[in-house]
């Protein structure tokens, strides 16, 4: 069931979602395979997924997410 959750964000929101899959929940959550395969099959447009209990990969996204929004080179605002 938490695997479903950045599905129904990302349908709802216009921004860019990182979804982290963690190893532990509730259920046959299967170490965090199951949230994670769920994840993957996400049909909502803007969803990105890490790796299981990947913080830093998820942090290094959205890092690269701002600074794309920021930089002209690549249609981004200056400062913005």
């Amino acid at each position: 069931m938490e695997g479903a959750l950045p599905s129904v964000v990302g349908g709802l929101a216009g921004c860019p979602i990182i979804a982290v899959p963690t190893s532990i929940g509730y259920g046959a959550h299967l170490e965090g395979i199951a949230p994670l395969l769920t994840m993957l099959n996400s049909c909502a447009a803007g969803v990105s997924v890490v790796n299981i209990d990947n913080g830093f990969g998820a942090g290094y996204s959205a890092a690269l997410i701002n600074r794309a929004h920021s930089c002209p080179q690549c249609g981004g605002e200056q400062g913005a």
